[in-house]
């Protein structure tokens, strides 16, 4: 059943909807698990994936379908809406589908993004519970995550105040060491808070700690959330939160959370994060939520652990890339599917048409501030000039050798004439194309979009990676810019250069992949440049170091890993009636 979204808030349908959602114990008996495979936790509930893989293991992988994007306006462009329109557009046709989407950090909820949750009759329900916290995840991850920190800082401070004999004596521990220059972690809190950027620790007397320079991110950019995105089992969790290096002595040596004695008690923290939550889109197919990690500043994908258990469950599992082709699907790309092994059978480039006016130089777009005219009304002139953007996204999925599927995700301004010049673009440059109508029509409005997925899932993609392993970092980074964003080349500055040669001769970082740290408003590491520019030069700044995940992170521009919160935030408007418990304001 689709509802009148014109006139009913996100939060009213996902209300209205939840009236119907199938209960844990109804899960088990639609999807035929086992009852010890799922876990309920009140109205939710986790899938116990080694007990589900282990069952299921000879039974063949469904078909692996993703979703990723255009370059996108400060608006998003509906990626994840159109995830669950295509989920309900294959649940209408009688397809056994699901899927899974990352849970969205409380920092831009609590901001300006609203729930990331999808929209109109293509949402993901039951919103309030998968916009504050779901089942707990990323307060698992901050407690792992900075407990690594107290173990550092707390180190550095019996250090201090003792020697060498005291030290072994009285904390049974041998010096480490740290460098208090080179800490390469800090502290995480899941809010937009630009003032913990940069702090000072350790005020006071002796016993209060270490005084050194520190920072925070946000939650959604620990390791820790990369790492559960990227594991394929508990031991293989705690095996990587051993490995994390947090800072580096004072001789150059890497020190670990294994050195400090504290990756065991941090895997204790995130033994229930490995198990996948089950939601459900508005109109009740399956949906799993699991990992939060951002594409811009992390890897940006739902985790390897859902797709296996998705891949197994259903004959149509679909996944989400965060933000566009150049970070999202790279990054699915090259290091999830690496990762993973796994070969996806078709990528859905979700599209619009107000985004492609804003990349042929239309007015700025800002969250929170009335769309200007100029995307509420026919031009094709604007259109022509930013499908370029399109055009680009296209050549990226392709070199991956899949043939992609362009969504036009279709708003009631779009007109014919509109629709057709996208279109004949996308498939002058070798895609698919379909419009679809699901934030207003569910199901029913995504059928175009359905069929043509399901026709390229029929065909057997030449999968292949951008860059072999072997290859080394600097020119990893150099193909990255060229092939992906369309740079003419890449400028190092100093100190990021030095280190990536200190990376290069160290065999131990062979087999790391690269996750680039950039901007998700452009092709280039400038928000402000659209379309899709050459000539330009990529710079990086430093290079992140995630020896647990096996990611090195070149940084490109000034990107912070804390992102700051707006003059108008949503919270601003969150309330609670006290006589039901009934959260307002979310939406």
């Amino acid at each position: 059943m689709a509802y009148d979204a014109t006139k009913m808030a996100d939060w009213q349908i996902s209300e209205a909807a939840e009236k119907n959602m199938p209960t844990p114990e109804q899960w088990r008996e639609k999807l035929g698990l086992k009852k010890d495979e799922i876990i309920p936790i009140g109205r939710l509930c986790r899938l116990d994936f080694m007990k589900i893989i282990e069952r299921l293991k000879d039974r063949p992988d469904g078909k692996y379908i993703e979703v990723t994007a255009i370059t996108p306006t400060p608006l998003g462009e509906g990626k994840t809406t159109t995830t669950m329109g295509l989920i309900e557009g294959l649940g209408k046709q009688g397809k056994n589908v699901g899927g899974c989407i990352r849970q969205p950090s409380g920092g831009p909820s609590m901001n300006i993004k609203g729930s990331a949750g999808g929209g109109g009759n293509a949402t993901i329900i039951p919103l309030t519970e998968f916009t504050l916290g779901l089942t707990g995840d990323i307060n698992d991850i901050m407690n792992a995550h900075n407990l690594a920190m107290t173990a550092l800082t707390a180190r550095m401070q019996h250090e201090r105040n003792y020697n060498d004999e005291q030290l072994a004596r009285l904390t049974k521990m041998r010096r480490l060491d740290v460098d208090p220059t080179r800490v390469e972690m800090g502290w995480i809190m899941d809010l937009c808070a630009q003032s913990l950027r940069n702090i000072i620790i350790g005020l006071g007397g002796r016993m209060d700690g270490f005084m050194m320079q520190s920072r925070f991110g946000i939650a959604v950019s620990s390791e820790l959330m990369a790492t559960l995105t990227m594991v394929r089992d508990l031991p293989d969790l705690r095996e990587k939160l051993n490995n994390i290096t947090v800072a580096f002595d004072k001789r150059g040596k890497a020190i670990t959370t294994r050195d400090l004695e504290v990756g065991n008690a941090m895997t204790a923290w995130m033994r229930n994060t490995i198990n996948p939550n089950l939601l459900c889109t508005a109109e009740h197919q399956p949906c799993m939520v699991h990992a939060g990690p951002f594409a811009n500043i992390a890897v940006g994908q739902s985790s390897i652990i859902a797709d296996r258990v998705g891949l197994k469950l259903f004959d149509y599992h679909v996944t989400e890339s965060g933000f566009g082709c150049d970070i999202g699907f790279e990054k699915f790309w090259n290091v999830k599917c690496r990762f993973s092994g796994l070969t996806p059978h078709v990528s859905v480039i979700t599209s619009t048409i107000r985004a492609l006016k804003m990349h042929g130089g239309g007015p700025k777009v800002v969250a929170g501030i009335p769309l200007p005219g100029e995307y509420k009304k026919e031009n094709l002139e604007l259109l022509e000039k930013g499908v370029v953007n399109l055009v680009h996204n296209i050549g990226i999925v392709k070199q991956s050798g899949i043939k992609p599927v362009v969504c036009i995700n279709c708003f009631a301004t779009d007109t014919k004439d509109e629709i057709a010049m996208v279109r004949k673009y996308a498939e002058k440059a070798g895609a698919r194309c379909a419009v679809s109508t699901h934030w207003a029509n569910g199901g029913d409005g995504a059928q175009e979009l359905t069929d043509a997925v399901v026709e390229a899932t029929k065909e057997k993609p030449a999968f292949k990676f951008l860059y072999p392993l072997e290859m080394k970092l600097r020119d990893r980074v150099d193909t990255i810019a060229k092939k992906v964003y369309g740079a003419a080349g890449v400028a190092w500055t100093p100190e990021a250069e030095a280190k990536a040669k200190m990376l290069e001769a160290d065999p131990k970082f062979d087999d790391f992949t690269t996750m680039m740290v950039k901007t998700h408003l452009s092709l280039t590491h400038d928000p402000a440049v659209k379309g899709a520019p050459k000539g330009w030069t990529l710079p990086i700044r430093d290079v992140l170091i995630f020896s647990g995940a096996k990611f090195l992170c070149p940084c490109c521009g000034t990107i912070s890993l804390m992102p700051g919160t707006s003059s108008d935030p949503a919270y601003r408007r969150v309330d609670v009636d006290v006589k039901t418990g009934k959260v307002t304001g979310l939406f």
